[in-house]
């Protein structure tokens, strides 16, 4: 018989990106969700912004990756007037092809309550758009119980 998720929790965290490009390490702040909600359990974590300007990157952080990453999304979707997309500041078009590159969502593994990632890898929400600085990340936990 194959196994079902007998637990689901999600919740929304709002976060405060600031009026410029970031990557934003949530690493820990899954940590403290996977805490309350999976306890110790297995399963999936889904983790997904509801915004047509932002995506979610599994990548190293604080040893310049996330700043190379800025810069290469910066080499390929030039903040300029090329955008059909024109409202908000110069080059916001850009903002909005984000997404298709560094997706809205991401679905990792959860092993003893513990998210499983490789030795260098955090989840990071990559934020282009400095016109909105206030962003929401909505993380959901399936899981189950182990069988005896």
């Amino acid at each position: 018989m194959a196994d079902s998720f007998d637990t689901f929790v999600s919740r929304t965290v709002d976060v405060t990106t600031g009026g410029r490009e970031t990557v934003l390490d949530l690493t820990e702040v899954i940590a403290s969700f996977l805490h309350e909600a999976a306890r110790g359990r297995d399963g999936l974590l889904n983790v997904f912004t509801p915004h047509a300007t932002a995506g979610l990157a599994v990548i190293e952080t604080g040893a310049g990756s996330d700043e190379d990453l800025l810069d290469a999304l910066g080499s390929l979707l030039p903040a300029d007037d090329r955008w059909r997309h024109r409202h908000g500041s110069p080059g916001h078009g850009r903002d909005h092809v984000l997404p298709a590159i560094v997706p809205p969502h991401a679905t990792l593994p959860v092993i003893g309550g513990v998210l499983q990632l490789g030795t260098w890898q955090s989840v990071t929400l990559v934020d282009t758009n400095g016109d909105n600085p206030r962003r929401q990340v909505r993380l959901t936990f399936m899981g189950h119980s182990p069988t005896a």
